[in-house]
């Protein structure tokens, strides 16, 4: 089976950096599930496809109070964001 490479955006580091050291490892926990398969949920990896905002399929990894917002190309997953609960995907249109 062909291993994914987690790639994050500048925004990505940015809003991880932001975050507390138990918030950030409980993330980084969460994102290294996605680099066996990104698509697929299960224990540790609680993943959902997001409607078909643009030319990219986006997807959302639940990691506690936050989710990381990313699309997949070829062997590469792309973490664009990382944000809180509840905050709306508005961005994406």
């Amino acid at each position: 089976m062909a291993r994914f490479n987690v790639l994050l955006s500048k925004t990505a580091v940015k809003e991880l950096n932001n975050l507390d050291k138990k918030t950030q490892e409980k993330i980084r926990l969460s994102l290294r599930e996605l680099e066996t398969d990104p698509f697929q949920p299960r224990p540790k990896a609680d993943i959902k496809k997001l409607h078909k905002m643009s030319k990219h399929q986006f997807y959302r990894l639940r990691s506690g109070n936050y989710r990381a917002i990313y699309a997949i190309e070829n062997t590469s997953v792309k973490v664009t964001r990382i944000i809180p609960r509840g905050k709306g995907y508005e961005w994406l249109d």
